[in-house]
């Protein structure tokens, strides 16, 4: 007897190792089983794609997208599950062999509360893990449909080759013909038709560096500074071609460029456009400056224009007597850029010296100014925008948006990681578009939300810096334009969808 009692509880503590081997083994071979079936899962899935592809109004990309991310949330819960089947085994297991020890009398209130215990602890733990995983899963589906729905897309439609030299500054008349002027260090300045990219009349009166170019607000007269310290007022008279279909439209949305490397300068050269009329004696020539000009705009009415030169000084000029009307003094460095208010008589003009000033002639008898501190390096310009809002950037990499009412600080800054150039405001949406010198081009909201980012490749987009944007309003293919010193200027059209304006 005594032999069989020993045989006995030998045989008892081994049938409960070898039950719990037993179930180990049968849980490792479900875990088999159940990743054999996942694959068969996922291949049903895809046929079940395949199959309702037909039915759903979803794009076959989106759709995709979705089925990956519910198999992932799937996949997820399916091993929590075998988690928690292991540890209520492990659970029972454990319970069996205290009871086979005797250390934990059966049925005591002991056992009850350790065992509680140990589950409350493990369900909580899985219960933790399940709203985690759940949350991680939901914010990962809707961040899909947001990036699907909600995502600027831009579109590049023309590029303007022919200048021989960097382009620094464009810009788009305000009256019909809509055309696309650009001013480069070629010495020429050009007028090109949009819809067709064709040169319609080069302007070869400078014998220097063409630095600005701005368009007459009522008539068909140009505005351009230069390198030969003067700045010309000559007019033109372009007849549009017929417009010609967009080879290729279909591009990725703004996030998704890829940046290369260079493509070979040699694939950019042109010898210049063919059979382009030219034009060389200016109406009016404003001299005074002893320095470059850099930059000069048109006061509203178009009766007077204003000047901003590397001498530190802006100057004021009546157009049709050529006559200096004011000299605008105060900066202590070169000046970088001018710009004047669209509606009022406002001249905003940036400088080298980190500062950017407004001069204010909307009462004949007092000529006030306004110092604008805030950037730590040079301010290479300062635009109006509708309302009372200045827009100012910076090679030290800001861009500010300042109230005119409060010049304390500004009401909003973009910080980028590349000096910015001469920026431009949409007057409709309210959009800044910032070049830089890395050969980007950003697009933001008066609220510093960066919106967009154009798209460049070996394909698409500037190889070298990118100098000016500038906003057209009343064009509907191409209503963003940039320049660069590829040689080159761009047409793109920009759809922000609404849901990313109001936020």
């Amino acid at each position: 007897m005594p032999v069989e009692s020993g045989t006995g509880g030998a045989g008892i503590g081994g049938g409960a190792v070898r039950q719990a081997k037993q179930k180990r083994k049968s849980h490792s071979l479900s875990i088999r089983r159940t990743n054999s079936t996942e694959q068969e899962r996922s291949g049903f899935l895809q046929r079940d794609v395949q199959l309702d592809t037909q039915d759903s109004k979803l794009p076959l990309s989106l759709r995709s997208n979705l089925v990956d991310l519910f198999s992932q949330i799937e996949r997820e819960f399916e091993h929590l599950y075998i988690e928690n089947l292991e540890l209520r085994r492990e659970i029972d297991t454990l319970n069996e062999r205290l009871a086979v020890d005797g250390q934990v009398p059966e049925g005591a209130d002991l056992n009850k509360g350790t065992l509680k215990a140990k589950t409350s602890h493990s369900t909580s733990q899985l219960s933790q893990k399940l709203k985690t995983t759940y949350k991680a899963s939901t914010s990962k589906i809707v961040s899909s449909f947001k990036a699907t729905t909600s995502r600027a897309v831009c579109q590049l439609l023309r590029e303007y080759a022919g200048h021989r030299d960097g382009i620094w500054d464009l810009s788009v008349t305000r009256i019909q013909p809509i055309v696309l002027g650009t001013a480069s260090a070629d010495h020429t300045a050009m007028l090109w038709s949009i819809e067709t990219g064709k040169c319609l009349l080069k302007y070869l009166g400078h014998q220097g560096s063409v630095n600005s170019i701005k368009f007459h607000p009522t008539e068909q007269m140009a505005l351009t500074a230069s390198g030969d310290q003067t700045a010309h007022v000559w007019r033109f008279l372009v007849q549009l071609p017929m417009p010609q279909p967009v080879a290729d439209v279909s591009q990725p949305p703004c996030e998704d460029d890829v940046d290369v490397s260079d493509k070979d300068d040699a694939e950019t050269e042109a010898d210049g456009p063919s059979e382009c009329p030219s034009a060389r004696l200016p109406s009016t020539v404003l001299r005074s400056h002893q320095g470059v000009v850099i930059a000069a705009d048109w006061l509203v009415g178009g009766k007077q224009a204003v000047t901003a030169s590397w001498d530190r000084a802006a100057n004021l000029y009546d157009v049709e007597t050529s006559e200096l009307v004011h000299s605008l003094t105060g900066h202590d460095q070169e000046l970088t850029h001018c710009c004047t208010h669209p509606s009022q008589r406002l001249v905003v003009t940036s400088s080298r010296d980190t500062t950017f000033r407004l001069w204010d002639f909307r009462d004949p008898s007092i000529h006030s100014v306004n110092v604008f501190q805030g950037h730590t390096d040079t301010v290479t310009s300062a635009v109006f925008t509708v309302g009372d809002n200045v827009v100012s950037g910076s090679d030290d990499r800001t861009v500010k948006v300042w109230d005119l009412k409060n010049m304390r600080s500004p009401i909003a800054t973009i910080r980028t990681d590349s000096a910015v150039n001469r920026i431009s405001v949409s007057v409709s949406q309210r959009i800044i578009a910032l070049p830089h010198d890395n050969r980007q081009v950003r697009l933001f909201d008066m609220s510093g939300v960066r919106l967009a980012r154009l798209p460049r490749s070996n394909r698409q987009g500037h190889r070298r810096m990118v100098c000016c944007s500038a906003w057209c309003e009343d064009n509907a293919s191409c209503n963003l334009f940039t320049c660069g010193f590829d040689r080159q200027a761009i047409g793109w059209n920009i759809n922000i969808p609404a849901l990313l304006l109001e936020k």
